[in-house]
């Protein structure tokens, strides 16, 4: 990797074995301590017994970075106990959840030491890190993603658990290489982070996004941190004299309440940044206010409005920024109010009000249910909670939902905002945003879905395909000659529907793909290969289909040649395409292809591997990749291998997806070979704005440019230009030359062919 992007040197492990111990031990009094509160007769004693098995099952094991292994599952449990609020049962499992994949410790051992809860916690931990061979397909990652769920929907503690362990494996990731920083930090953010949101664990969502952020971005993460660091007196400032009045006047109504800002998270300064093409001095709202009431439960409601009013008494709203998660809670139970206030200076500023209850819930998410559940509390979370698990059931008990789409639909529910709409009867349901007529028919019932013709929103007659607001009163229309059809999979939004149209499809095509399944297993005999996982994985990535099931059907309907098998070589019993240059199983070979440049001199502009080999390459399209960037390699089937940036909008599904596709790179010295790169440019519509603009790369940088496009409107104008750079320095160098110039106010460089 590019030098300049290269991960903090961790200091060398020294300790001996006194202070090892002495270091255990202080963790697991530590677990002790948070645990006090909750131990009843005999846990004190199982939790000792469970300590004294993971000790002695990992005491010949160390981890990356030299410490005794035992401290992972120690502060796993710590997580699980302090930052997410489970209990004894948690802890026990946390501590031995290593020990059945890892040691020679059975599943029968742990029933036999413990009971039987014990061991199905350990066992969907177990499954969930140890699903499938990765010799299978590229599914891999999503079949375990659909295992996580499908525990989760089981005992939704696996999953806690599970989440606190990836949480500890990212905080100490700067042990382990650059590859595994940018799959484990690409998966977390793909999948992990998702999960924490749906389940109402903020901060760990946050914290996940931000040390995500910090492996595959670091410079980015640098300077956010950075200029955190530099505005915080600033800052506390400016917070001292925003909740001055607020505190008083609280204090004057007997209000029992705690007040302070934080500063929000990393990843969503980034967010912000990128989404409104800022920089990091002109993100205004680097802090969120939060006011967190002693109320009772009766009292909650009433008493976070009239905080509310207080509030905008001094200081006046945005009507638009008003969210209202105390009277409808989102999806996950969050409940809050939020409002944007214009506060001292022009800044505006995001309040959020809770009650300690909701505060807790907020922070503890899926945990903090139990605990008022078991306390009789409000069931309007529990059942939100347990129709989200429902909801997770219906889409994993369908046999189909095994593909890397499934993925891509889950996440959508679980990232989503959320809309609130109604049945004739008034009965609400929650939606993904953007769901449609058909959507809403399918969450009442599958029966439903399959058989809508059409739907009454507002008592007006709308198409299937109309998209649904909050406040939205459905009936659905149906009719019984109604078959579901492909062309709903083009605006369909929810998991279950798409799953369950998906499934209907399938039935009619199963029939038909049996006889393209025997026609390629006639084929493959006669080449002598079975038809196994990897095979059957070369042959949909090289006729572009997404699943065995497609591949089948294609040979079947004729629309796939089983000719084209001539482009593939075998070697042994695996088939291989013809323009392969990879041997992913012999790392590379050294092959005679290289990159040429003018003269005919081999360029060698990326080293591939530990080893300086000469392999054919592309430079993805995606995000246009230029010495300097942090890279990646990624063998496709169909076209070789392809660089692509780690900041690239398709690196954290290529690198969470398909981590065993990718290759070790980096850029050679090479100063002779220009790459396109493109800059989007806005400032002030002023005369000679262009002259200016290319003085600087004509003249002053003499660049070679390829094309300049401005439009102007109302003053203000928008340009993009695409010049040859030899790297990213001279890239960067250009972008802050342009940047000086008078009336130009934002320059960000193109993600790929933008132009």
């Amino acid at each position: 990797m590019s030098s300049n992007t290269t991960a903090p040197a961790v200091p060398p492990y020294n300790k001996n074995e006194e202070e090892e111990k002495k270091l255990i031990l202080r963790e697991y009094r530590a677990l002790l301590r948070s645990l006090k509160e909750s131990l009843k007769k005999g846990d004190k004693a199982m939790l000792r017994h469970a300590f004294e098995i993971a000790v002695e099952a990992h005491k010949n094991t160390r981890r990356k970075s030299g410490e005794p292994y035992i401290l992972h599952p120690l502060a796993v449990a710590q997580i699980a106990v302090d930052e997410i609020g489970l209990g004894v049962t948690s802890a026990i499992c946390a501590l031995l959840h290593d020990t059945v994949e890892d040691t020679e410790i059975t599943l029968e051992d742990i029933t036999r030491e413990f009971n039987t809860h014990i061991s199905k916690i350990i066992d969907g931990l177990t499954k969930i890190s140890n699903v499938v061979d990765l010799k299978a397909d590229t599914t891999v990652q999503a079949e375990n993603f659909r295992k996580i769920l499908l525990t989760l929907a089981d005992d939704p503690r696996v999953i806690l658990i599970k989440l606190a362990d990836r949480l500890h494996n990212m905080r100490t990731l700067e042990s382990v290489n650059r590859e595994k920083q940018l799959k484990i930090s690409s998966e977390t953010t793909y999948i992990y982070a998702p999960l924490a949101h749906r389940l109402g664990l903020y901060e760990i969502k946050s914290e996940m996004e931000d040390l995500a952020l910090k492996y595959t971005q670091p410079e980015i993460y640098m300077e956010i941190t950075q200029g955190l660091k530099e505005t915080k007196r600033e800052r506390s400032r400016y917070i001292n004299e925003f909740i001055k009045p607020i505190k008083e006047e609280l204090a004057a109504n007997d209000f029992e309440f705690e007040i302070y800002g934080r500063p929000k998270a990393i990843h969503s300064i980034w967010n912000k940044m990128r989404k409104k093409h800022v920089t990091f001095d002109e993100v205004y709202d680097l802090f969120a206010i939060r006011v967190i009431l002693k109320s009772t439960p009766e009292k909650e409601k009433e008493d976070c409005w009239k905080v509310y009013s207080i509030i905008t008494n001094f200081y006046r709203p945005s009507t638009e920024r008003l969210r209202d998660w105390i009277s409808v809670p989102k999806g996950n139970g969050y409940e809050a109010l939020h409002t944007t206030v214009m506060g001292p200076g022009g800044r505006w500023v995001e309040v959020q009000i809770r009650t300690e209850r909701m505060n807790e819930i907020a922070e503890k998410g899926l945990a903090a249910h139990w605990k008022y559940k078991e306390g009789g509390a409000t069931t309007a979370q529990e059942s939100k909670l347990d129709s989200f698990l429902k909801h997770l059931r219906d889409i994993l008990n369908n046999p189909d939902t095994d593909t890397i789409d499934f993925i891509q639909d889950i996440k959508l529910d679980l990232f989503t905002e959320e809309i609130y709409v109604y049945t004739p009867k008034g009965d609400m349901r929650v939606l993904p945003k953007g769901a449609t007529a058909l959507d809403f028919a399918f969450d009442i019932h599958t029966e439903l879905g399959r058989r809508c013709i059409g739907a009454k929103v507002n008592y007006r007659l709308v198409p299937l395909s109309h998209k649904l607001v909050s406040g939205d009163q459905v009936e659905v229309i149906t009719s019984s000659k109604q078959n579901p059809s492909e062309d709903w999979l083009n605006f369909l939004i929810t998991a279950k529907a798409k799953s369950r149209v998906k499934s209907y499809l399938k039935e009619d095509k199963r029939k038909i793909a049996e006889d393209g399944k025997e026609a390629l297993r006639r084929k493959l005999d006669h080449l002598k290969v079975p038809m196994s996982p990897h095979n059957l994985n070369e042959l949909m990535h090289f006729f572009k289909k997404s699943s065995s099931l497609d591949l089948w059907y294609g040979i079947a309907v004729g629309n796939i040649d089983l000719k084209d098998l001539r482009n593939f070589v075998v070697h042994g019993d695996k088939l291989q395409p013809v323009h392969k240059e990879i041997k992913l199983d012999t790392k590379f070979a050294n092959a005679e292809d290289v990159v040429k440049q003018k003269g005919g001199k081999p360029a060698e502009l990326i080293i591939f591997g530990e080893r300086s080999d000469k392999v054919l390459y592309k430079l993805a399209q995606c995000c246009q990749p230029i010495p300097g960037d942090d890279v990646f390699g990624f063998v496709t089937s169909g076209e070789g291998l392809k660089i692509h940036r780690t900041d690239c909008p398709n690196a954290a599904q290529l690198l969470a997806n398909y981590g065993h596709r990718i290759v070790k790179t980096k850029w050679a010295k090479n100063k002779e070979i220009s790459f396109l790169a493109g800059v989007r440019i806005i400032g002030m519509d002023d005369v000679g704005v262009i002259q200016k603009i290319t003085n600087v790369i004509s003249g002053e940088l003499k660049l070679n440019m390829r094309s300049l496009s401005i439009d102007s409107k109302d003053g203000v104008f928008q340009g993009t230009i695409m010049v040859y750079v030899h790297d990213r320095e001279e890239l960067n160098n250009f972008c802050n030359k342009l940047g000086a110039l008078e009336g130009i106010s934002t320059i960000e460089r193109l993600e790929g062919t933008e132009e």
